[in-house]
């Protein structure tokens, strides 16, 4: 008689799917590692027992006030549908545990956390975990594999279409032994070595909770979690208040000690920026971005700033600073489907001006998807990138293989007359011209209409001199802005000529770009493919970049991805952050440094008593005044 639950399972595998027990089956001899690594070795070894830009004795104390635009009417991680709560993540928050942490001080790796072991098969045919032994739900109840498979089961069903969109890479996955999972790849898809972070990246589930309610739906219930914090009060859609679990399992793993000190994180959501702006200086709440480059030029003199008491500093980052907020075409809507209208639009929006005008000089120009890294193109391209361009040169445009991207010339001053000239040159070698004042197509006469949506009054704001000079070509436009729900709802929908959003791949954006721009997600209800891309070379250098095997080949993949994405127009791609834009009341302990993907101060930061208590003298001193 075979023993253990692992064998037993290996032998139905053998009874039922034909498969051999030989090593080369699915997650047999498997060896176990501490640490996930793409392309560069992990920073921290086996041993390590915290992250370096942590403090492992913070105190855990304090109370963290934090700011969020428009509302919320759920707290189901899973689905697209709604606008989830903060705090509640796909790929934990403050809630929910997952498999694996990474570390804000690498571009990629990644460390256990549920699980204290990964491994990977060969050609990457398998990934497994082991889970702690100790882990627990809030209600005391262990977490096991089963909680883990039921996770990846509703996901299948009922998740998003980016997690669909990740999960169809894989053929099955099982338990087995009594802390082990395997994920088992799909032979007939490509080697994705930014899977085991995805799939180690989401949140696991309980079983036991979910089991009696509708998975499938959105619920204004808080659900039953894992991680750091419990909700402990909502007003639906405008407060949320998380508390410090004091008995947390996971308190001091090494991807954790040092972590989520605050006794208390508060949420405080706001339905306009300007109110926002008002209530941080008001000290309503503690930290933010500022998304507003008016606003960081001239909101950030007032008194407490003046006292020390308040700080307005920009933060070199080590991230993908990709694209801030750049205009995206919608390729379903009439007339947009065409590569000369797009350009011609492109021409059209005078960044220099914008820049100078309405931004402050704050942004660097925009001219990749990816910049800020080795990943976003220069110069022509290089020998590795015509090896996956040359093969679809008839289906790309010419200029991919002779220019490299730039925007529009421009002044910054007065009217760019040679721009408009080939501006009105490609609108006619389209079918359109201007007729009574109007832009019209020639064959049927129907005048070209833009509309535009945006998240907030600026998204539609900085669309201002593109939308001057639309109208100087007879082109009518529409901006609205909704509530960020609605928003959402449009945007995910098809509901818009003309949108924005921030466009900041990862370090390993191979998954993000299938969703962003792959064909198959153009089509799929609540997709992220928002400008409906389908083309098959965009498919083909995604995939170039997913089966990546070394850094050479990433970037090659990557360049001449950015390149056809650009010289296609599919966006106007404006600006790029210089840094990030941090506005905090200075009340807070942290380990100070720049090199790190994002500003940790929800789940690195501590309150700091005596910083604390000099703000609060401080505030009534110069209210005093």
């Amino acid at each position: 008689m075979l023993a253990g639950r692992g064998q037993f399972l290996r032998f139905l595998l053998v009874a039922t799917c034909g498969l051999s027990l030989a090593d080369d089956a699915p997650c047999t001899n498997v060896e176990y590692s501490h640490a996930l690594t793409y392309l560069l070795p992990p920073k921290y070894g086996a041993d390590f027992t915290h992250y370096d830009y942590v403090n492992p004795t913070a105190p855990k104390t304090g109370v963290l006030r934090l700011p969020q635009m428009g509302t919320y009417d759920n707290y189901n991680v899973i689905l697209e549908k709604g606008r989830l709560a903060a705090g509640f993540s796909i790929g934990g928050g403050l809630v929910y545990d997952k498999l694996l942490e990474g570390a804000n001080d690498e571009p990629v790796s990644a460390y256990g956390r549920l699980a204290e072991g990964v491994a990977t098969g060969p050609d990457l045919g398998w990934i497994a975990f082991r889970l702690r032994d100790g882990a627990r739900w809030h209600d005391g109840i262990p977490i096991t594999v089963d909680d883990v498979v039921f996770t990846f089961d509703m996901f299948k069903e009922h998740g998003s279409v980016a997690i669909r969109t990740v999960l169809a890479d894989i053929d099955r996955w099982f338990a087995f032994g009594d802390r082990e999972i395997c994920f088992v790849r799909r032979t007939d898809r490509e080697r994705n070595p930014i899977l085991p972070f995805a799939i180690g990246g989401y949140s696991i589930m309980p079983k036991h909770y979910w089991e009696s309610r509708d998975i499938s739906q959105t619920t204004v219930e808080p659900p039953l979690g894992s991680g750091p914090y419990r909700l402990t009060f909502a007003d639906t859609g405008r407060i949320l208040e998380y508390e410090l679990v004091e008995d947390y399992w996971g308190r001091d793993l090494p991807v954790n000690k040092g972590r989520f000190n605050f006794a208390k994180i508060e949420y405080d959501y706001f339905k306009d920026e300007g109110v926002m702006l008002e209530a941080h200086k008001a000290h309503v709440f503690d930290i933010r971005e500022e998304g507003v480059s008016k606003n960081w030029a001239t909101q950030y003199q007032f008194p407490a700033v003046k006292a020390g008491l308040f700080k307005r500093e920009l933060r070199p980052l080590a991230r993908v600073e990709g694209l801030w907020w750049p205009i995206i075409w919608n390729t379903d809507k009439p007339f947009l489907d065409d590569i000369r209208v797009r350009e011609a639009l492109w021409l059209l929006y005078d960044f220099a001006w914008t820049n100078r005008v309405l931004f402050y000089d704050f942004y660097k120009t925009g001219v990749s998807f990816f910049q800020n890294s080795p990943m976003a193109h220069h110069g022509l391209p290089s020998e590795k990138e015509l090896e996956l361009l040359e093969p679809w040169r008839d289906q790309v445009p010419p200029r991919v293989f002779t220019e490299e991207f730039k925007q529009p010339p421009s002044s910054g001053y007065g009217l760019q007359r040679a721009n408009f000239d080939r501006a009105i040159k490609l609108f006619k070698e389209a079918g359109l011209e201007m007729f009574d004042g109007k832009m019209r197509d020639v064959e049927t006469g129907v005048p070209f209409k833009l509309e535009f949506i945006g998240v907030s009054y600026y998204s539609i704001r900085q669309n201002l001199s593109l939308v001057d000079n639309l109208r100087r070509v007879g082109i009518d436009t529409i901006g609205r802005s909704p509530e960020v729900s609605q928003w959402l709802y449009r945007s995910r929908t098809g509901k818009f000529d003309g949108n924005s959003v921030r466009w900041g791949p990862g370090h390993t954006p191979g998954l993000q770009l299938r969703n962003w721009f792959g064909s198959a997600a153009a089509d799929q209800a609540y997709g992220q493919n928002w400008a409906r891309v389908r083309s098959p070379v965009v498919d083909s250098l995604i995939n170039s970049i997913i089966g990546a095997r070394s850094a050479e080949d990433l970037y090659a993949a990557t360049r001449a991805l950015d390149r056809v994405l650009l010289w296609n127009f599919y966006v106007i791609p404006l600006g790029s952050q210089p840094g990030y834009r941090l506005t905090y009341w200075d009340k807070f302990g942290e380990v100070r440094n720049d090199h790190l993907n994002g500003v940790p101060y929800t789940d690195a930061w501590w309150w700091d008593e005596e910083k604390a208590k000099r703000v609060e003298e401080g505030i009534a001193n110069l209210g005093d005044d």
